[in-house]
């Protein structure tokens, strides 16, 4: 069998789909066996691809120089045309991660769906990103021979406004790797002092953008006066990033409040590690892999229950319904000033992130390419 992953956002995008599509690729590969290939498709025009370093020797990597990706992602968007395997290459199967399939003359098609929230807060999303993925979404779901998505949560969206049966739709959830770990307390210090963290924090990772809800996170640092340390945001600039930021400077603590942008995954784990708790109190998850992340640093979190994140978190962490500033500082309070409750706390989160692998998430996508092609 010949399988051909479209690698593009593993090598445009550090964080979500591409390190999803990074990670899957990356686990794919020890698990192939002699008679399953899989190659690694890309656009690199302008010959500046930046390939992941775990996947730089595979063999399979097949980059396309001679036209522009994106003319050829504009025709597919707007005349499903020139199909995919006449640029690549023919295939048994082609798995699109993200979100939307490209026309194929051959093979079987694979799309993954990561979540609806364009569809479910169409507010959250940059106009022309919604046009785009509005556009395609249905065309994708009723031609695309499986849909993968990350949560049952998901699955219930696609199965409820796409209209697609339960029996095309495959969840496999995303993985903590293995580098998320507790570091060491010289490994921890180094990690402060090259990034001049000085104080006690409270921690939020993700994309500065309208759908994390990070005003009610500094409304909640605002109300928890007696906390003696720093609120540090880390992530890049998202949508609509311009309203969070003034809310930012404008803060009576906007002197303790720092927005310490995208961080690499190898300082990850150490910012983890360091914070007093994790916090997420977004509107929509389709997964929510940052607070797990902190759970296998053993840092404690609270969250909401936006989209995915309970099913996702069970009881590793504390995850409330209602954005009532009274009860989220009162959780807080809780698990910064009750030793037990803290480490009972802990211990569960650890024991949940446990349970999410990329060797998992890889055997399950294995699984259904083998399914489909038989």
């Amino acid at each position: 069998m010949k399988i051909a992953l479209n690698l593009q956002p593993a090598v445009t995008q550090q964080a979500g789909i591409g390190r999803y599509t990074r990670e899957l690729a990356t686990h794919l590969l020890p698990l192939l066996g002699d008679e399953t290939k899989l190659r690694l498709d890309f656009f690199d025009f302008r010959r500046d691809a930046k390939i992941p370093a775990a996947l730089q020797k595979h063999a399979g990597l097949h980059p396309v120089r001679w036209i522009p990706g994106g003319i050829v992602q504009k025709a597919w968007n707007h005349l499903s045309f020139p199909p995919y395997d006449w640029l690549h290459g023919r295939a048994d199967l082609y798995h699109f991660t993200n979100f939307l399939a490209a026309p194929c003359n051959t093979g079987k098609r694979v799309a993954s769906i990561h979540d609806l929230s364009f569809i479910r807060f169409p507010q959250y999303t940059e106009p022309k990103n919604l046009r785009y993925l509005k556009k395609g979404i249905q065309r994708t779901a009723s031609q695309a021979d499986a849909i993968i998505t990350i949560s049952h949560f998901s699955a219930k969206e696609i199965t409820t406004f796409l209209e697609i049966p339960e029996d095309r739709i495959f969840t496999t959830h995303l993985g903590v790797a293995p580098c998320f770990t507790k570091p060491t307390p010289k490994e921890i210090d180094l990690f402060r002092s090259r990034n001049g963290i000085t104080r006690p924090y409270l921690l939020t990772v993700g994309t500065v953008e309208p759908r994390k809800n990070i005003p009610f996170l500094i409304s909640l640092y605002e109300h928890m006066q007696d906390y003696e340390g720093d609120l540090l945001i880390a992530g890049g600039l998202g949508w609509r990033y311009e309203p969070i930021l003034k809310r930012m400077q404008e803060s009576p603590r906007a002197k303790q409040i720092r927005r310490i942008g995208y961080m690499p995954e190898e300082d990850l784990p150490a910012l983890y590690a360091s914070a007093d708790a994790f916090l997420l109190p977004s509107f929509y998850e389709g997964f929510g892999l940052p607070p797990l992340e902190a759970m296998a640093c053993q840092t404690p979190v609270i969250a909401s229950s936006g989209g995915s994140l309970r099913e996702v978190l069970q009881d590793g962490a504390i995850v409330l319904d209602h954005y009532d500033l009274d009860l989220w500082s009162e959780m807080l309070t809780k698990i910064l000033g009750d030793k037990t409750a803290r480490n009972d706390l802990i211990e569960r989160g650890m024991r949940t992130a446990s349970q999410y692998t990329w060797t998992k998430t890889a055997q399950q996508t294995l699984e259904l390419y083998r399914k489909i092609t038989q």
